[in-house]
């Protein structure tokens, strides 16, 4: 009796929440598949035309698409590295007898970026890369050094952003990986310190594996957040210059404010796929690393 009660009791606190998934998540899902397959002037009307998968075929078979695609894969692939490392290495420094003095104020630097506004934070970012009076080129002109083209530049656009994105997300990952390094057991790694284990060494074979769940977490994490990756072009680069930072995102995004329902949301669609595809292969190589 007792159980049941308690079973009771759980799924009445979870039917909320799991009411709100299925209204604002999975509903959504479904409307943005239905308007995939129908014809953009309808799409939006009580009867809309049905076109079965010609939106995805059009998708498919648009350049721009494939070269966004590409800029998008490409991008996540810099970001979740350069992310997802940089935070380990600030976490291990963070959690090592080196930094002794000042490690909370450490750890605010990092994490505030975390819970600025995405747009304020953005916006910054942009007047730093600015050409006629960033203070990035500024700084870089009174070193005598050469010129950052930012987010001026095709060529280094795509940097640019990812700089931006690392300031914001960076102190996310690092929160995780200190949470776990809390729980490691610290007497493996003086173990293998007697037992006359270098510094690479107990990095490697001691705290390494005990991290792989944090890693796992985080990468997975990264992996779906950057293969979104949306506000930070809408507010710095507008998926220019050139279409270099036109990630798939924000390409559907223009597509639906031009009225091309179907395509947009079939491409969506397609990029959902990805996220979907790419998170899972992740998360099972994390789960065949476990075993």
């Amino acid at each position: 009796m007792g159980r049941l009660r308690a079973d009771g009791i759980f799924y009445l606190l979870a039917l909320p929440f799991a009411a709100l998934t299925i209204v604002f998540g999975l509903w959504p899902i479904v409307l943005s598949l239905q308007v995939s397959l129908t014809a953009s002037a309808t799409a939006l009307k009580a009867a809309p035309v049905y076109v079965g998968l010609s939106n995805y075929a059009a998708v498919l078979a648009d350049p721009v698409f494939t070269a966004s695609l590409v800029s998008t894969l490409v991008y996540t692939a810099l970001a979740v590295v350069l992310n997802v490392g940089l935070a380990l290495a600030y976490a291990l420094l963070l959690d090592s007898p080196y930094v002794s003095r000042g490690r909370a104020f450490f750890k605010l630097a990092v994490f505030l970026p975390v819970v600025t506004p995405d747009v304020a934070g953005y916006v910054v970012w942009r007047w730093l890369y600015d050409q006629s009076f960033g203070a990035i080129n500024a700084a870089l002109k009174l070193l005598g050094l050469p010129l950052f083209g930012g987010i001026a530049d095709p060529g280094t656009a795509m940097l640019a952003v990812l700089l931006a994105e690392l300031w914001h997300h960076a102190g996310f990952y690092v929160v995780i990986f200190l949470a776990n390094l809390a729980v490691c057991e610290k007497a493996l790694s003086e173990a293998a310190s007697i037992d006359g284990a270098g510094p690479l060494q107990r990095l490697r074979f001691v705290i390494l594996p005990q991290l792989r769940p944090a890693i796992a977490i985080n990468v997975i994490y990264a992996l779906i957040q950057f293969l979104k990756t949306f506000s930070v072009v809408v507010v710095m680069t507008k998926g220019g210059p050139a279409d270099a930072t036109n990630f798939v995102s924000y390409y559907a995004y223009q597509l639906f404010d031009q009225a091309q329902y179907g395509r947009a949301t079939a491409m969506a669609t397609i990029l959902f796929a990805i996220v979907l595809a790419i998170s899972l292969a992740a998360y099972r190589t994390a789960e065949r690393g476990r075993a």
